[in-house]
């Protein structure tokens, strides 16, 4: 055992959405963790996103969609408490394609083609379905509490440049984009989002236009403010909101939902999704240490977060042989 090792059981590198998940599901299977991460959960990444469970950007598609069913089961779940932040709300996903890629419908029970009178302006199809729309402020909370009611001990304040400083016997990389520097993955890179929030006229539906041909563009309802998007900047890292995207965001999110037209703006913001070709999720035993990766995610971090963290929880139980 590594010194200073006997205090964890397991130390996850990470405390988005993803990290912390894993850290309650292994604290609820009887694991003593700890979470480190250079900042805290409320400026992560996954506290940017407009999060609606939808598997965008993620692969490879067999375990994307799994992993996302896991998840989509749990959210719905989590909606019967007001005090997650997580309502399920209708809203349609709109084709532009004549073959739209439907897969993920597999998992949505209750979906059907959009009505003619359900379409936004200008889009000549889509699908109809009630998904969980997840407020991130809430939820976050929400979950940071519940990792500190299972005995989990979070260091908000711990940057860690090597795994060699660590020294629980089982380490969980859940870093997002800072696994690329962490474990030397340059399969990792960035998607930049910027996202703009407006006060809510009453909407309760959400749009889903990711072939909109001006770019791609989505109006997501909470119960206060309605958050539109976006953008999807391969490899750009800048985190300032550029004034000319928000511009266009708020033109293209108005034509699609003509009732935010006089939607004042209240917050804005950028995340740089943590994209690679595939998400890593695996075991890798070395010189007496187990190390899961789980990262990698792209635009979908919070859709597959209950569902990677169940096989992190099965992996770090692996015999190793």
């Amino acid at each position: 055992m590594r010194a200073g090792a006997d205090d964890v059981d397991v130390e996850v590198v990470g405390a988005g959405v993803v990290g912390l998940t894993c850290a309650l599901e292994l604290a609820r299977a009887g694991r003593r963790v700890r979470v480190l991460a250079d900042r805290p959960p409320a400026q992560t990444t996954s506290a940017v996103a407009a999060a609606i469970w939808f598997p965008y950007a993620a692969a490879p598609a067999d375990r994307v969609l799994a992993w996302g069913g896991a998840t989509l089961r749990r959210f719905l779940e989590l909606a019967a408490d007001a005090e997650t932040g997580v309502v399920v709300r209708g809203g349609v996903m709109c084709h532009r394609a004549e073959e739209p890629d439907l897969a993920w419908t597999a998992e949505v029970a209750g979906h059907r083609p959009a009505h003619a009178d359900e379409l936004p302006p200008g889009v000549p199809a889509g699908t109809w379905c009630a998904l969980p729309v997840i407020d991130m402020d809430i939820y976050l909370r929400w979950l940071r509490a519940q990792v500190a009611d299972a005995g989990v001990a979070i260091a908000p304040d711990r940057r860690v440049r090597s795994l060699d400083e660590l020294d629980a016997p089982t380490v969980v990389v859940a870093a997002g984009l800072g696994a690329r520097e962490l474990v030397g993955d340059d399969a990792v890179f960035a998607v930049r989002g910027q996202v703009v929030r407006v006060r809510n006229p009453g909407l309760d539906r959400w749009v889903i236009d990711d072939d909109h041909p001006a770019g791609m563009t989505y109006v997501v309802p909470r119960a206060s403010d309605v958050v539109l998007g976006g953008t999807a900047d391969r490899g750009a890292e800048g985190v300032e909101p550029d004034p000319d995207v928000e511009a266009a965001i708020l033109a293209r999110a108005r034509a699609l939902v003509p009732a935010l037209r006089d939607a004042p703006v209240v917050s804005r913001a950028v995340g740089l999704r943590p994209a690679r070709s595939t998400v890593r999720l695996e075991r890798v035993d070395a010189d007496g240490r187990a190390v899961v990766h789980c990262y990698g995610h792209g635009g979908a971090g919070v859709t597959l977060s209950w569902g990677c963290a169940a096989e992190v929880v099965a992996l770090v139980a692996a015999d190793s042989g």
